[in-house]
């Protein structure tokens, strides 16, 4: 489920539970880069972003390595913060959901305010922000995942069916100038992550995210790992920063993805990964750099996730701004990449787009979906583990949960 439900500190409390970070070149305002931020699953007309909490995009350039394996990033003064937090909400009249504000600062200082749910958004000197309740763009078949998964073998249908078909998540989405973006030597290649913390003078990380399905395809599984087979270790990857992992965790973090990167790889049938000589996994490390790569100087393309780190794995040049768009079907570029090195023959989980696709058009994300029957609710919250009385409380303003 890309990142909803990502442990049982985000089943707790959804209001830190980041759903999707998403950065892509704009595709309405060319040499603008747009970061989206979905957080709060199964988001309803009453939920409200947390006054208890910072949601922040955190940027650094990055290069490519000698050994076309890693990207090295930029030093802690080379990273550029987008840091969005917010006000209490005020209740209206006559049952209309609650009003709330917010406001946004940038790495210059400049501090944009908003309303949510104002899709005029908020503007400042090349930067512009939106936040309210959006349609959820991720789109997976779970129960075919999950099937997979318990027999060993793929389970994935043509067509499949959405499992989020009709939720809503609370979004995040700031546009900004990639002309002020500081970059050293004109390097137009950014790494990106998105993470909640607690607000006030110790910015405790309650979420962070990277890449899709890190968490909850490649690091949830506990059958695999015969060194921490019992520990569940997504919480203790939350707390991370992505740009200094702890030596203390380092390696059970490369035990569990080692086990499960290989027992993927061997859905199909076949080995496509052999693995290193010291029983690594060959994409370990690379996944371990858990941030998006983007190139901010290209052109906006919908499909176009991993793209930058499959090239630099296989020896080219890149073609593509890298990233990951709203629409992008990240779900078959990761069947494909872990278990067939892309080698074929190709995997699809037989479902392509969200219940409504993503504009071209700031806020880009599309209005929110009618209310959804809770027996709905009911069956997604039983697929992940979620008290199925839980959405009811979206509003919560507690960053720890209940």
């Amino acid at each position: 489920m890309s990142d909803h439900f990502s442990g049982p500190r985000a089943l707790a409390g959804p209001a830190g539970d980041i759903c999707d970070v998403f950065a892509f070149p704009s595709p309405e305002r060319p040499g603008h880069l747009a970061l989206v931020m979905n957080v709060v699953p199964l988001a309803t007309t009453t939920s409200s972003f947390s006054e208890a909490i910072v949601y922040r995009f955190r940027l650094r350039p990055v290069s490519i390595a000698a050994d076309r394996r890693a990207f090295p990033f930029g030093a802690e003064e080379t990273e550029l913060v987008f840091a969005c937090g917010f006000e209490s909400p005020r209740s209206r009249t006559n049952g209309a959901p609650p009003e709330q504000d917010g406001y946004c600062t940038a790495p210059s200082g400049e501090t944009v305010r908003f309303r949510v749910n104002d899709e005029r958004g908020g503007r400042g000197d090349g930067l512009r922000v939106y936040a309210g309740l959006r349609s959820d763009p991720f789109f997976i078949d779970l129960p075919a995942y999950l099937q997979t998964i318990q027999t060993g073998r793929l389970a994935f249908k043509n067509p499949g069916q959405n499992s989020l078909n009709g939720l809503n998540a609370l979004s995040l989405v700031v546009e900004v100038d990639a002309k002020r973006l500081p970059r050293k030597g004109n390097q137009p290649l950014f790494a990106i992550v998105g993470e909640t913390v607690v607000a006030g003078k110790i910015p405790i990380r309650l979420e962070r995210f990277g890449r899709p399905e890190i968490k909850n395809v490649i690091m949830s599984l506990k059958q695999f790992d015969q060194v921490n087979r019992n520990l569940e270790i997504r919480d203790l990857y939350n707390l991370e920063d992505a740009f200094h992992m702890s030596k203390d965790y380092r390696d059970v973090y490369r035990a569990r993805l080692n086990a499960n990167l290989a027992a993927l790889d061997r859905l199909d049938g076949k080995t496509d990964w052999p693995l290193l000589p010291d029983g690594s996994h060959p994409l370990t490390d690379l996944l371990l750099a858990d941030y998006l790569v983007v190139d901010v100087a290209k052109p906006f393309n919908e499909n176009s996730y991993f793209e930058i780190e499959r090239a630099t794995l296989e020896g080219r040049s890149y073609e593509t701004c890298g990233g990951r768009s709203l629409n992008d079907d990240v779900m078959d570029t990761i069947f494909n990449l872990v278990i067939t090195a892309n080698r074929g023959p190709r995997i699809t989980e037989g479902v392509h787009q969200a219940t409504v696709p993503a504009s071209g058009v700031f806020p880009y994300l599309a209005p929110p979906n009618p209310p959804l029957p809770d027996e709905q609710i009911a069956r997604l919250g039983a697929l992940v583990g979620r008290p199925t009385e839980a959405h009811h409380e979206h509003h919560n303003h507690s960053p720890v949960g209940r």
